[in-house]
């Protein structure tokens, strides 16, 4: 049932999550230029290491890039940068896979070190409770999100 007093707090939730998202770009920037990468080949970096290894055609896809010209730049850059590999998938030698190098991505990573400490200070105080309920939001945005994206891309210029 909508209120005055209900409205507002989604109004302010809504900006709020409009802000983050603002300041999630810049961090993402930020930390792509500090690794010498764009922010494309970082969030390809994101990817592998979230899901693991896929073929280039699948991250393709999660990008919302071509899968001929511009994935391959993608991989190549990140194959020069030492950040990934391919290497024959084994059920199908035909297939190739992209994975992440632990130790060269792991350098990448400290630039979001500042990011997971004031992750971990504003968490600390949480309860359990508290807790479950983010994790239970940021999931069900999470998984909204590729349906979003595939819409938006969809739409008409």
């Amino acid at each position: 049932m909508s209120t005055p007093e209900r409205d507002r707090l989604e109004r302010e939730l809504q900006e709020a999550t409009q802000r983050s998202t603002m300041w999630t770009v810049l961090l993402h920037h930020a930390t792509a230029s500090k690794a010498g990468l764009n922010v494309t080949d970082a969030q390809a970096i994101n990817a592998l290491v979230l899901d693991g290894p896929q073929t280039p055609g699948r991250l393709a896809q999660l990008m919302g890039i071509t899968t001929g010209g511009a994935i391959t730049a993608v991989i190549d850059r990140l194959e020069r940068a030492g950040c990934v590999k391919r290497t024959r998938d084994p059920d199908d030698r035909r297939r190739v896979i992209v994975e992440p190098v632990p130790e060269n991505v792991a350098r990448f990573s400290r630039y979001f070190e500042p990011i997971a400490r004031h992750f971990g200070e504003r968490v600390e105080n949480c309860s359990d409770e508290q807790l479950r309920f983010l994790l239970d939001w940021v999931r069900g945005m999470n998984a909204t999100m590729p349906d979003v994206v595939d819409e938006i891309r969809r739409l008409e210029d």
